[in-house]
């Protein structure tokens, strides 16, 4: 009998230590994955920052145009400064955040685009060097917004069944973890935004 009990003992405390060898191993996992998606998230704010701040500079060089239009520049400029004030910590990435976070980054969007079909109207501006440097650094950095955005979407698609499926979830909701929300754009938005410096010539054709 004593050495029965000692044996269920014995059984009990082995299964009490494997359960939480494996909730140890089940953390590890999900603070390793949550660390990426909040990387992935950084990642996605460092690429809108940097084009936040080309926009002085673009907006600097365009107002040195002769009568350009001041309503458009002011766009530009407040939409930056919305989008700028419009910040997420990476602990709290949830849905009404990140579409908070997108519909200021939207509207700045959608700002430099209608500054960008006025410039057709200034061959001056399209023919100004420091414009077509600007060009190419906003071009490049809106192709690093779509590649960061599609990254942190990949990391949340991993990270999000890790916390949910059983039984994991039990140790996910003893540790306090949660799922992230997915950063979704507009629709037609999973592609960098339009914000096309490509004028063209009076046939339709791309300048050199």
């Amino acid at each position: 009998m004593k050495k029965g009990k000692i044996t269920g003992w014995g059984i009990a405390i082995a299964v009490i230590l494997i359960l939480v060898l494996w909730g140890i191993g089940v953390n590890n996992r999900l603070v390793s994955q949550e660390e990426r998606v909040n990387t992935a998230w950084g990642n996605v704010e460092t690429q809108y920052q940097r084009r936040s701040d080309l926009i002085p500079r673009l907006v600097s060089t365009v107002q040195g145009a002769a009568d350009f239009e001041k309503s458009t520049l002011e766009a530009v400029v407040s939409a930056r400064a919305s989008a700028t004030q419009t910040k997420i910590d990476a602990s709290n990435l949830t849905e009404e955040n990140i579409a908070q976070f997108q519909k200021a980054q939207d509207a700045l969007s959608s700002a430099l685009s209608k500054m960008l079909v006025t410039i057709e109207r200034y061959p001056e501006l399209k023919a100004n060097q420091n414009f077509l440097d600007l060009q190419a650094q906003l071009e490049g950095t809106e192709n690093r917004i779509a590649v960061a955005r599609r990254d942190f979407n990949e990391s949340v698609r991993v990270y999000n069944p890790m916390v949910r499926r059983f039984p994991n979830n039990v140790v996910a909701g003893m540790c306090g973890f949660k799922t992230k929300a997915y950063f979704k754009a507009a629709e037609g938005a999973e592609n960098a935004p339009d914000v096309n410096f490509n004028f063209g010539n009076k046939n339709g054709e791309k300048q050199e």
